[in-house]
């Protein structure tokens, strides 16, 4: 299948990162029934792609979806993952820490949570809450969140290390999208479950948290796992970026099938007999 040139280019940590509200959509798009349509045949090439991914088991892939509220993170993980197979993937929605959590280090939660090898693992929210939330709402001193920037890239090297392939998307909506979409929350009766005050007061701190996201983004890209910007304000702009990278890493590494012992293919089934 010939691809639409749009595609996600990883961050580079040198470069200037303003996230502001005009990058969150891209006006020169193809129309919304084309990226439909192109983002149909790379849900199923990823199904059987993960299929393969799941059979050879050298390799977990760790998707990462970090955004504001009502970024679509819930939406892409609908969208993009529809195809898989429920018994290769595992979903992670990261909350407010339990008391458990918080008697431990920052990272011991989302560690047990990281796939394992053959498994797609997706983090809805992940560690970069306790380097984005806890600096805008004061929860720690900034000695200890200057501190987890490298923390966090020690601990995705060694994962990276032992097999983990992962990809962090950060999912960029403007201020007058999310007001939108938070009014569709309480006008619509089937979304009405998923509207938060307190969504409001965060949005309050909108430049706080465009500081935060722009420096755990930059400070955290790294070879082993890069970050996207994703304009997100485009649903289907979205899905298609997200899943053509999904899709091009599994392809990129290069999966086999298992061989079957020779011993056993020669007897066939009548060594059951």
């Amino acid at each position: 299948m010939q691809q639409h040139p749009l595609k996600l280019k990883p961050v580079s940590p040198r470069v200037a990162l303003p996230l502001l509200d005009k990058d969150a959509i891209i006006a020169d798009a193809p129309d919304d029934e084309t990226l439909k349509d192109k983002t149909e045949d790379l849900v199923e090439r990823i199904a059987q792609l993960q299929r393969q991914f799941y059979a050879d088991g050298r390799f977990a892939l760790l998707v990462v979806l970090q955004g504001r509220d009502a970024s679509g993170k819930d939406g892409t993980i609908r969208k993009v993952f529809t195809g898989v197979n429920p018994q290769g993937i595992q979903v992670t929605s990261f909350k407010v820490p339990s008391d458990e959590e918080r008697s431990h280090d920052f990272l011991w939660r989302v560690h047990q949570r990281v796939p394992a090898r053959g498994m797609i693992g997706i983090f809805n929210r992940s560690h970069y809450e306790d380097v984005v939330v806890t600096r805008v709402n004061g929860m720690v001193p900034k000695a200890v969140w200057e501190a987890r920037f490298d923390q966090i890239n020690a601990f995705e090297k060694h994962l990276a290390a032992n097999g983990v392939r992962i990809l962090k998307f950060f999912l960029h909506i403007s201020r007058a999208e999310q007001m939108e979409r938070l009014e569709k929350r309480l006008s619509n009766s089937e979304k009405n479950w998923k509207f938060n005050p307190g969504d409001l007061v965060e949005r309050g701190k909108w430049k706080e948290y465009t500081a935060a996201y722009r420096d755990a983004i930059r400070r955290c890209s790294t070879r082993e796992a890069p970050w996207y910007i994703v304009p997100a304000d485009n649903k289907k702009v979205r899905n298609f970026l997200i899943a053509r990278t999904i899709a091009d890493t599994l392809s990129s590494l290069k999966l086999r099938w298992p061989k079957a012992d020779a011993d056993l293919i020669a007897k066939g089934l009548d060594s059951g007999q």
